[in-house]
Parts: structure tokens; C-alpha cells; sequence
């Protein structure tokens, strides 16, 4: 990792132990001020575990103009997705999506899209509805691929993470806790529920931590979906199209709605908020992740719509174009912070336990 990251994040990580007025904001501030000496596997579990509320910023007396310039929220940002970059497998594709997330996300899904689109023309797959522009077995064959590399890419960046922090064996307690913190989004509720200042200074609201749970229910609910749809596929032989009141469509449409709303709600945040709080660099990579999620909801809400229409075999390019990009830059964008951050509460909920 970058020293000089890392230097500035210490020299102001002991300022910030000294004072110690921001002890209850957040669950940086218990596992910062245990410590002592800040080490590098120190600095990086604190960057993991600070989701970015800037409460403490707002509340520093040590910020800009006074000489200490602390702005603790920008030193944990950029150490923390310096960690991503360093611990993602293949690195070098992890810093060049954070340099040109936007551009790099359009480009893939749009290749990726006429590239479907190419299939068609060649000739009908000979099935029914969907399938009669690609084939299922087609489809597992490009799928199924894309879907366990990025979990594999995943697991390596999770154990050099792991190994890096110092991390111990893990209890189920442990797990369960993280998990619950996780679900509630805890810390972007602010030490005293009261929020985040991500979006207007120092005015507490709930707008992220409420974007952020659109987003990842209706993730969760397009994942059930896309499950529901499997089983019923395999296990009890009925393909795709399902009707409305199925499991799939049950499922899918409400997590795709929520999914839209909430890449649309963050993105609002993101373009209004300081970036100077943040890691700048990273700015177009995470444009680039709520872009990618949006038009993966968008074009699966639009392909339910106009399904039975002439504008099929176009709107589903587009939507598996979509997902395809979204599987294999997944380590690479934005979406592998929930899995550090998981990894961060499990790591927090050991140093309570040892503490």
C-alpha cells in the first residue's frame, strides 16, 4: 500500500486518539481509540470500517484552517480504496475502473450488448421467448463463468484482507453480529441515529443509509429472483417466461423498482455531496458501479414491460449486456465494499471480544 496514505492517515489517526470528541460517533472511533501505535494492518481495518458519514469532520475543531488540516473521512477514504486496488486479483484492473468507471461501464455493457445482438442476426437459437435469441445453453455457458470468477476474485481479495488485518479464527457469534449491523446499516445511522452529513454539511439525515438499503434489498430480491427462477428451471422443468404471480416475477419486480430508486437516490447524493471528503480519485469508479446497477435493473424492469414485444431481442441484449459487465467488473467496482465492510464488522466484533 501507499506509504504516504498511510503516513497521513496515522499522523491524523493520533491526533483524533488524543482529542477523543468523536468517541461515540461511530465504530471507528472504539476500535481507533483502543489502540496505541497505529500499524498498517490497523489504518486498513479503521478505513474498512468507516462507512464515510463525515459526522466527524463536521464536529472537528482540528479541521482547516487550523494547522492540524484534519479531515479524517478523506485520509480513511483514500487508504481504504487504496486496500481495494491492492488487495483485488488482478490489481491493475481494479485502478484502471476507479480512474474511468463510467466510461469503462458503458463500454463493456454496450460490446457486450451488440455482441448479443450479433447472435441474434446469425440466426434464431430455435426456442421460445428469450431463448429464441439465445439459447439456455448458451446462456449457462457465458453465465455461468462470469459468475463464479468474480467470486473467486473476491475470495483471494477477502483472504489478503483477512491476512493483512491480522484477522483470527472466526465465531459464529461473530458472524451473526456482523451480519446484523450489516442488515441494519448501523453506522450510517450516526453514533446517535441521527445520520449521515453526507448530503449538506452539518444537517443529519437518513437519505444514504435508506439509498443504500433500496440497493441492496433489491439486490437481494433480484438474486431470490434469479434463484426461484433456477429451481424452477432444474428442479421442477418449468423454463422461463413466468407469469406475474409467480415466485420470479414476485420477487424480481419489486427488487428491481427498489434497485432503480435507489441507484438514482445515490447518485443524487454523490453529486451533491464534498468530494473532498472522499477518495476524488475514486469518484468515476463509483459513478461507474451505481450506473452499472442501475442499468441492470432499468432494462430487466423494461424487458418484463415490452417482453412481448418487437423491441425483445434489443432490450434483452441490453439487459444481458448489462449483467455480464456487472459479473466480471464486480471485484473491481464498488460492490466489493459491502463484502469488506462485512469483513471489517467481523474483524471489529473480534477486537470487542478480545477487548
Amino acid at each position: 500500500m501507499q506509504t504516504d496514505l498511510l503516513r497521513e492517515a496515522r499522523r491524523q489517526a493520533e491526533i483524533c486518539n488524543a482529542c477523543r470528541y468523536c468517541e461515540g460517533y461511530c465504530s471507528v472511533f472504539p476500535a481507533l481509540h483502543q489502540e496505541r501505535f497505529f500499524s498498517e494492518a490497523n489504518l486498513t481495518q479503521l478505513a474498512n470500517l468507516c462507512h464515510n458519514c463525515r459526522g466527524c469532520y463536521y464536529a472537528c475543531q482540528y479541521t482547516a484552517p487550523h494547522e492540524f488540516d484534519l479531515n479524517l473521512p478523506k485520509a480513511l477514504a483514500e487508504v481504504r480504496q487504496d486496500s481495494w486496488e491492492s488487495f483485488a486479483w488482478p490489481a491493475p484492473l481494479a485502478r484502471r475502473f476507479q480512474k474511468s468507471g463510467v466510461m469503462i461501464a458503458l463500454a463493456t455493457v454496450l460490446g457486450f450488448g451488440v455482441l448479443f445482438l450479433a447472435f441474434r442476426m446469425l440466426g434464431s437459437a430455435g426456442g421460445s421467448g428469450f431463448y429464441a435469441v439465445l439459447s439456455h445453453s448458451a446462456m449457462v455457458a457465458i453465465f455461468l463463468p462470469a459468475f463464479l470468477f468474480p467470486l473467486m476474485s473476491i475470495a483471494v481479495s477477502l483472504r489478503r484482507y483477512w491476512t493483512a488485518t491480522e484477522g483470527g479464527r472466526i465465531t459464529h457469534d461473530q458472524i451473526v453480529d456482523a451480519f446484523a449491523s450489516a442488515a441494519k446499516m448501523k453506522n450510517l445511522a450516526g453514533g446517535h441515529g441521527d445520520g449521515c452529513n453526507f448530503e449538506d454539511e452539518d444537517r443529519f439525515s437518513q437519505a444514504r443509509r435508506f439509498a443504500h438499503q433500496a440497493v441492496m434489498y433489491g439486490f437481494l430480491l433480484c438474486f431470490a429472483s434469479t434463484t426461484a427462477g433456477t429451481i424452477l428451471h432444474y428442479g421442477f422443468d418449468m423454463p422461463a417466461p413466468y407469469p406475474f404471480w409467480s415466485l420470479p416475477k414476485l420477487l424480481g419486480i419489486p427488487g428491481g423498482l427498489l434497485m432503480v430508486i435507489g441507484t438514482i437516490w445515490l447518485a443524487s447524493l454523490k453529486l451533491k455531496a464534498d468530494q473532498s471528503l472522499g477518495a476524488p480519485s475514486a469518484w468515476g469508479g463509483e459513478m461507474g458501479f451505481i450506473l452499472l446497477l442501475f442499468l441492470v435493473a432499468l432494462s430487466g424492469l423494461g424487458l418484463y414491460a415490452l417482453g412481448g414485444t418487437t423491441a425483445m431481442p434489443a432490450l434483452l441484449a441490453i439487459h444481458l449486456g448489462s449483467v455480464l459487465s456487472f459479473f466480471l467488473l464486480t471485484p473491481y467496482t464498488k460492490m466489493v465494499h459491502g463484502f469488506y465492510r462485512l469483513a471489517a464488522l467481523i474483524r471489529d466484533e473480534q477486537r470487542k471480544s478480545a477487548g
